[in-house]
């Protein structure tokens, strides 16, 4: 028998003062009840205080159920019908699991999934859908939900008995190539019209939800949209909180009131490995975590056969127990069976074994958690609805594998448990009173009754009281928006007046404020800044645009009589993050899929610091493309040579390697202000008028110099990734030419090798701007797939190749990235032509301009040098005019290579 504990309050030096104390206090509860009695209590903590007494602070309350049974609100649906589509739902969860990993393909492997996760959710997401969960409808905005990735097998099964999905589909769960399947989680990339969204990978549901419910707020304080009535509900496993992101943004959430928020924190005790902390109590850990940051916090943990033993209490003890044993105790008890539980929990005194002596270790077995109680888990929900000035959560305890039996219930291996005997399976039909019979259950065939049984007919009047079925989602808004012509970006079209230098972010700066004065796209634009708005010179909208705050501007701020001074409001429109890009992102990403969620399009501009970009969030960036997120991203100071004196960790030389990974991700790297007008103009375009489903990462430089204007014609070669920007005048190279490339400011050293090549050299220089090597690559690969594919038509050539053919000599590309990132076009280079590429590969250090350009060998000397190389190695100079212009130069042939430096 377990080690038994001593009495509570046994070390009381004065009983009876206390029962004093608790009597008063129980009085006022009565009479004047809880809030009179929270403040008595605030009050004498305080006095105590003041007084020198130490009182130690604690975000803990006693390890039950926060609600008190006489005032839960009992679930008002019929439990008998809900309790049997609950058990449909987790049998035909299980068999497409099953049945998938039973196909033996060629090449064999598992397809995986998930059992045991949805088997102790079932309860808490019925609830939901059955009496919570709102869809759009002309009432209602609809309620927003981020389920747990791993329960994706009960989602679908819930949709099967609707009839929104079908035999065969279930059938091909995680089998998608042939277009039949279900992806494997939530997935609105790859089922548009279901999926709200993805939540895996895991953590990022939390933190997207939060700045989610931020963004409803915003739209309704701007007059945008109502969204009163609308809620935000993230699901996520108490392993899950582990993750950084999953309590990262808790405070913000808190202290910008969110009340449409709501978490249910799933606390089976266990992630993949085992116990999520079997030495401590994840519940309770999380109550000081989010009580702590200004939640309402709501602890669901004992179901209602424990009501009876918790009222005879009267002494505590049974609570004490309950809050000293740890989870890894409580994950054996679940594993085990009643008796296990009655010697290893009741046994810990010998008044809880008197307490349970008249019951059966089948009634024991019988007390469940709070988490598969319908009434105590529609209590929560109901509370949560209802409270205001606070974003809640619910923590609700669970079984991790509930009815799984001997060969998944609360083990250690159930999160990867996708198979199951035939035993087992028998073991769960019975358990959940499946009619299968045993001559058919080998195939585990999934079960659905007829359309007319009184439980789908019942499953179906629950939706339609709620507005219909989720999840659902929108592909494209019903407005219809209008972009403005390329001539409103005017300002950055012409050539810079004599003297005059912007740089790119200035240019940009000048596009947003023409936007945001747009009668029709103004008032939908959402420009978004990690606190570096003066960095990128945007200070000047703080006072035009203002700054979203739920509370307004309730200082007079220091700089008020100054033009471009600090201003908060309650429907400003610039969203000012702080330091937080992941933040700043998930705030993007709710603006970017406003389309689907709010059936409003709006245009995000987020500008951050390239590095601190794709680098530090791309996972977000990944589940953006997964999203089908349409908006812009700036990566400003860009390139690993632009940003004087930052060094390492500030010079991005890879940004545009990382956003080539995503497949809807549209990247470019202009030089001048008129390209970055066209690709915007033409982005709006795609994405606000054609509802297009791409998103932009647009790289922008804080280096000044003259901007040449908007060439009439250029446009199309611009969007398509390049074009000539200069062509050569000298007339008498003859087989000495060479065509240069450039991207961002190294486009700049291009220009001016060209004149060194021509000054100096007597070679005559093309040179192109290469406004997108990404995109020329995609198109170069789509036309090479073309051509494979249709092998008895005559083969198509790519862009690049178009472009190159009709010209001369060997070709050079230098950009401020690593030189993958030009590299990428060479499969398209004209047959026989020379291609080099220079490029930044290695850590950043800090040094002016000029002095890193040397240092990465990407400045006109090396340009010029390269250019000289490639035309020896095709013999139309001698290799001596190379050493001259190395010798000329001053270049150190001996200096150690950039990329190990």
């Amino acid at each position: 028998m377990s080690a038994q504990l001593d009495f509570p309050g046994s070390n009381d030096p004065d009983f009876q003062e206390t029962q004093e104390w608790l009597d008063a206090l129980e009085a006022v509860l009565e009479r004047e009840g809880p809030e009179r009695a929270h403040y008595l209590l605030e009050q004498l903590i305080s006095k105590a205080r003041l007084s020198g007494a130490f009182i130690p602070f604690s975000a803990n309350t006693e390890y039950v159920n926060t609600i008190p049974v006489h005032l839960e609100t009992r679930c008002p649906g019929n439990m008998e019908y809900e309790e049997r589509l609950r058990s449909w739902m987790r049998w035909n969860a299980m068999a497409m699991v099953v049945r998938a990993n039973k196909k033996s393909p060629p090449d064999g492997g598992d397809l995986g999934g998930h059992i045991a996760s949805f088997a102790s959710l079932a309860t808490m997401l019925g609830v939901g859908f059955n009496h919570f969960w709102h869809a759009e409808d002309e009432n209602h905005g609809g309620d927003l939900l981020y389920l747990q990735g791993h329960v994706s097998p009960g989602i679908y099964a819930r949709a099967f008995l609707e009839g929104r999905l079908t035999e065969e589909q279930l059938d091909n769960f995680r089998q998608e190539v042939d277009g039949k399947g279900l992806s494997s989680y939530p997935h609105p990339k790859l089922m548009p019209d279901f999926w709200q969204f993805p939540t895996v990978s895991m953590g990022l549901g939390p933190l997207m939800g939060i700045y989610q419910a931020r963004f409803l707020k915003y739209l309704h304080a701007r007059g945008i949209c109502d969204t009163s009535k609308r809620k935000v509900w993230v699901f996520c496993g108490d392993g899950e909180m582990d993750e950084p992101e999953s309590l990262g943004a808790i405070g913000m959430a808190a202290r910008e009131k969110l009340d449409n928020l709501v978490f249910v924190v799933n606390c089976n005790l266990q992630r993949l490995d085992g116990p999520v902390r079997g030495n401590g109590k994840i519940i309770q850990e999380l109550e000081g975590e989010f009580r702590g940051s200004g939640w309402n916090v709501l602890k669901v943990i004992w179901g209602g056969y424990w009501d009876e033993l918790l009222a005879r209490d009267k002494d505590g003890l049974m609570r004490k127990v309950m809050l000293e044993m740890v989870d890894g105790e409580y994950q054996n008890c679940k594993a085990n069976d009643g008796a296990y539980v009655r010697k290893n929990f009741f046994g810990k005194h010998p008044k809880l074994l008197e307490m349970v002596a008249r019951m059966t270790d089948e009634d024991i077995w019988r007390l469940n958690r709070g988490g598969h109680d319908p009434h105590k888990v529609h209590a929560a929900y109901d509370a949560a609805m209802k409270h205001e000035g606070q974003p809640t959560v619910i923590l609700a305890k669970t079984v991790k594998g509930f009815g799984m039996g001997k060969v998944g219930q609360g083990k250690n291996t159930t999160h990867q448990q996708k198979k199951l005997d035939i035993q087992s399976i028998k073991e769960f039909r019975d358990r959940f009173n499946i009619p299968v019979s045993d001559d058919i259950i080998d195939d585990v065939p999934f079960f659905k009754p007829a359309d007319d049984a009184p439980e789908i007919k019942y499953l179906h009047e629950r939706r339609q009281a709620l507005g219909g079925y989720l999840p659902k989602r929108r592909r494209e808004a019903d407005e219809k928006l209008k972009v403005p012509g390329l001539d409103a970006f005017e300002a950055v079209l012409e050539p810079t007046k004599e003297g005059r230098e912007i740089s790119t972010t200035q240019a940009f700066v000048r596009v947003l404020t023409a936007l945001v004065r747009d009668k029709e796209l103004g008032q939908r634009i959402v420009p978004i800044v990690p606190d570096e708005a003066r960095t990128f010179g945007m200070e000047g909208m703080f006072r035009q645009l203002g700054i979203y705050s739920s509370q307004g501007q309730l200082y007079e701020p220091v700089d008020r009589d100054q033009v471009m001074y600090y201003r908060e409001d309650k429907a400003g429109q610039i969203l000012e993050e702080g330091i937080n890009e992941a933040g700043a992102f998930s705030s993007w990403i709710a603006a970017a899929t406003s389309y689907s969620t709010n059936n409003r399009v709006m245009i995000p501009f987020y500008i951050y610091y390239s590095m601190f970009g794709f680098q530090r969030v791309g996972d977000l960036a990944w589940a953006a493309g997964d999203m089908q997120a349409r908006g812009f991203l700036l990566g400003g100071t860009a390139g690993r040579t632009t940003l004087n004196g930052e060094g390492l960790q500030h010079e991005d030389g890879h940004s545009h390697i990382l956003s080539s990974t995503i497949p809807n991700c549209v990247s470019y790297d202009p030089t001048f202000a008129h390209e970055l007008a066209v690709i915007i103009q033409h982005g709006l375009k795609r994405m606000v008028e054609d509802q297009e489903n791409v998103f932009y990462y647009l790289t922008v430089m804080n280096e000044n110099y003259a901007q040449p204007g908007l060439k009439k014609g250029t446009e199309e070669g611009i969007i398509k990734g390049m074009y000539v920007c200069r062509e050569s005048t000298l007339k008498k190279a003859g087989k000495k030419r060479v065509q240069l490339l450039g991207s961002g400011t190294i486009l700049r050293e291009s220009l001016e090798a060209a004149e060194l090549l021509e000054k100096d050299w007597g070679v005559a220089a093309d040179v192109w701007s290469v406004t997108s090597f990404t995109e020329l690559r995609r198109e170069g690969l789509d036309v090479e797939r073309d051509n494979m594919l249709h092998p008895e038509q005559k083969s198509k050539p790519s862009y690049v190749e178009t472009m190159l053919a009709k010209t001369e000599g060997p070709i050079v590309a230098s950009t401020d990235y690593m030189k993958l990132f030009a590299d990428q076009i060479r499969p398209f280079m004209p047959k026989g032509r020379e291609y080099k590429v220079l490029g930044t590969d290695g850590f950043g250090r800090s040094d002016f301009r000029s002095k890193l350009r040397e240092h990465f060998e990407v400045n006109r000397h090396f340009v010029t040098v390269a250019a000289l190389k490639a035309l020896a190695d095709q013999g139309d100079i001698p290799l001596s005019t190379v050493g001259e212009a190395i010798k000329k130069y001053g270049i150190n042939p001996n200096k150690p290579n950039p990329a190990y430096a």
